[in-house]
């Protein structure tokens, strides 16, 4: 498949400019001490349970365990996700919708031996997950480029697989899935993993917000999702709550030394029941 020519610029509107601006900008240790563990660098957080052991070693080592134990809870999350893309040939393409640093698509890449292109409208993560790419010696199947998610320009039905790691959070769904669904092939599957506010207890809580403000997003509710799929021909085939699963590592993290304050509003909003974080795989029909 051609890619789809456009000349529209990348950035279309001041919000998506902070965006872009925040992540340019974006150093935080939490990601990048991490990260550098085993050159797979995640934006996202983690699921399951941590070893209760960490906390007990000397102040010496302690940090540095549960920066360990975090980074493999978080790639934990992004091998659930992985699991949750169906079959896979060598011969698919896949594309990575905000792929930040690079770890998942490089992960895809191992897993499924498929090119994977990961698209980000920070121009710094491009850079950097590219430069990893060529590191961890993937570059030729493994490329990030500076595209927006909501019309990437590559080829309508191009894709076998698609998936959004914590990014949805940033755009519009139904502008997102439109965008999706020309994307992907007839039977192709979305791989969606996000925090979004609970319906029932009508408007967004304290918690919510003070995620929203730190990283000038705008959690959705969980309905516009199934929504948004529904007007864009995709379907859900698994939709997993793993809310219980995400909140050990965010008692992990509030330990850490790279904690970053909002630890606490993220274990609230979780508690309360305000906040999910879901798995949704939707086939494209």
């Amino acid at each position: 498949m051609t890619a789809v020519s456009t000349t529209k610029p990348v950035l279309r509107t001041n919000y998506q400019k902070s965006v872009a601006e925040y992540w340019n900008r974006e150093r935080d240790p939490v990601n990048l001490r991490l990260g550098d563990i085993d050159g797979i660098y995640h934006h996202h957080y983690g699921i399951g349970h941590y070893d209760p052991g960490v906390l007990e070693l000397p102040e010496s080592t302690r940090d540095e365990a549960i920066i360990n134990e975090m980074h493999r809870l978080e790639t934990a999350q992004a091998d659930f996700l992985l699991d949750h893309l169906g079959n896979i040939a060598a011969s698919d393409r896949l594309l990575d919708a905000g792929s930040g640093r690079g770890g998942t698509s490089v992960m895809a890449h191992k897993r499924f031996g498929c090119q994977v292109d990961g698209v980000t409208i920070s121009e710094a993560q491009v850079e950097f997950a590219n430069n990893q790419a060529a590191h961890l010696g993937v570059a030729e199947s493994v490329r990030f480029q500076f595209r927006n998610m909501l019309d990437t320009g590559f080829g309508t039905a191009s894709r076998r697989g698609i998936w959004t790691n914590e990014t949805t959070m940033y755009v519009d769904l139904f502008e997102l899935f439109a965008e999706f669904s020309r994307l992907l092939e007839y039977g192709g599957r979305y791989v969606c993993i996000t925090g979004c506010s609970n319906d029932v207890t009508g408007l967004r809580s304290k918690a919510v917000s003070r995620i929203d403000e730190h990283y000038t997003c705008n959690i959705h509710p969980r309905s516009e999702y199934f929504k948004a799929m529904a007007a864009n021909n995709l379907i859900p085939i698994n939709v997993i709550d793993l809310t219980a699963q995400t909140i050990p590592y965010w008692e992990l993290r509030a330990k850490a030394s790279v904690a970053t304050g909002i630890e606490d509003p993220f274990l609230t909003a979780y508690r309360e029941g305000s906040f999910h974080y879901l798995l949704i795989a939707a086939d494209r029909v």
